[in-house]
């Protein structure tokens, strides 16, 4: 399969790219600027992709500067979508990376993609944004929505909070400033996430959301103490009253049942990986 792949030089893209090329895909990064509609009807028409992958994205959610989130999700999605509709032969599947904050404050845990989206935060808001723009294609497009809860691992930027408390373990800092420790998040492996798009550009249902999460949430106090069993290392917390986020979703975890229902249909199972292992891979990363 060839996979036009948005995204590619990010932290998801580099690792979907290396898994899909080992199972005998072709990859094609996306150079265009998706706020360019003239050089991405060029290259999208070049390439004639048989699936896309639109990773392409701000994924920091904290920002002074909101525009951007509307300008690349929202309208540089439906650039990239227009250019796609133009192909003379329509790709098998486009998959589109939401967003789980576009879910905001539950009270419970295993939010299915049926609940009401609540989005809190021009970042939860541009990717529900994306998302009703992303659908208005349906008509011309197989589009699949997709809404990752929190992944981390090797390569992800430090100025995500695993992989700045992965560093100050790895480095044997004697403190570290965060901000709510009692945050839960499934803070799963960029591994799983990985596998659920490949099967997704496979398999995926033409007009479906899937949840690609695994239901299970930890604090970030939960975190340090098991990095410090891994690490045998003690650190000092100081909580920094900047980092503590505004209108801070306080749980987010998903429910799985319907990614995981697609890969028992096709007599397959999406694996999981558990925190340790993932907080040693980024251990030895560093």
């Amino acid at each position: 399969m060839k996979i036009l792949l948005t995204g590619a030089k990010g932290f998801t893209g580099h690792h979907f790219a290396n898994l899909a090329k080992v199972q005998g895909h072709d990859i094609i990064p996306l150079q265009a600027n998706l706020n360019n509609s003239q050089a991405l009807d060029a290259e999208i028409a070049k390439s004639a992709p048989d699936a896309v992958l639109h990773l392409a994205g701000k994924s920091f959610v904290v920002s002074n500067d909101d525009a951007p989130y509307y300008q690349v999700h929202a309208i540089g999605t439906v650039n990239l979508l227009n250019a796609i509709s133009k192909l003379t032969k329509t790709p098998h599947k486009v998959v589109v990376a939401s967003s789980a904050t576009v879910y905001g404050n539950y009270a419970f845990e295993r939010i299915s993609e049926d609940e009401l989206a609540k989005p809190m935060g021009h970042y939860a808001v541009s990717k529900l944004a994306t998302e009703f723009l992303a659908q208005n294609f349906s008509d011309r497009l197989p589009i699949v929505i997709t809404r990752p809860f929190t992944y981390t691992g090797p390569g992800q930027n430090h100025q995500f909070v695993i992989p700045k408390i992965v560093e100050h373990f790895a480095k044997r800092l004697p403190y570290i400033e965060l901000g709510n420790l009692n945050v839960e998040r499934e803070f799963n492996d960029v591994r799983m996430i990985s596998e659920a798009y490949l099967r997704l550009l496979q398999d995926g249902r033409s007009g479906e959301i899937y949840n690609l999460c695994s239901g299970q949430s930890h604090t970030l106090q939960s975190v340090i103490e098991l990095l410090t069993k891994i690490t045998g290392h003690t650190i000092e917390i100081r909580v920094n009253p900047a980092f503590v986020r505004k209108n801070e979703v306080h749980r987010m975890s998903g429910n799985p049942s319907k990614i995981n229902g697609l890969f028992l249909t096709h007599n397959a199972a999406l694996k999981q990986y558990s925190l340790q292992d993932t907080l040693e891979e980024m251990l030895k990363a560093s």
